[in-house]
């Protein structure tokens, strides 16, 4: 197909917590349902931090895990890929550019709804500095597509397609810098 980007990434771990800031947990495979988000997590179940703001944005958050290398790098703030709070973590997928455009993840089509960046919630959960060492990095936040299992090793995989002009949306758009 013409337009679509050459690579693929992969998903490295999947964390879930059951209610607000609950402790996360790794698990090896979960279930995406489109509408509700991962099942047993905090958003699936309506007991996130922010549930009583709904919108897709909340369905699944995935991050780099380049991104919380180059935190440890920069910033000298190393923590793990759960205490990031975010649902799936990535290796070699540029989520940034996945704003507006549909992506798999395994057998999961999603659509990239708008950046996660890092909040001062997220940095009372873990250290100070967390807003700056990941700020413009601190994931995506995407709407589920359709209904199907994402498990660690499942290919990351654009398929090109991006929001039609004029087509509704609950995508947000960000101005590059």
């Amino acid at each position: 197909m013409v337009g679509v980007p050459s690579w693929t990434g992969e998903v490295v771990s999947i964390h879930i917590a059951d209610r607000a800031e609950a402790r996360v947990r790794s698990v090896d495979h979960v279930r995406a349902v489109p509408g509700k988000g991962l099942e047993g997590d905090r958003y699936f179940l309506e007991s996130g931090t922010y549930s009583d703001r709904p919108g897709p944005g909340r369905e699944v958050t995935l991050i780099e895990s380049e991104a919380i290398e180059a935190m440890a790098r920069d910033n000298q703030i190393t923590i793990p890929a759960g205490a990031t709070r975010r649902n799936v973590t990535t290796r070699g997928a540029p989520l940034n550019h996945l704003v507006g455009q549909e992506f798999e993840v395994g057998g999961v089509r999603l659509l990239g709804i708008k950046l996660c960046e890092p909040c001062s919630h997220l940095e009372g959960l873990t250290q100070k500095g967390i807003i700056a060492g990941l700020v413009h990095r601190g994931g995506l936040r995407a709407k589920i597509l359709t209904d199907g299992e994402i498990r660690v090793g499942d290919p990351i995989v654009p398929r090109g397609i991006p929001l039609k002009s004029g087509e509704p949306s609950d995508v947000q758009r960000t101005e590059d810098h």
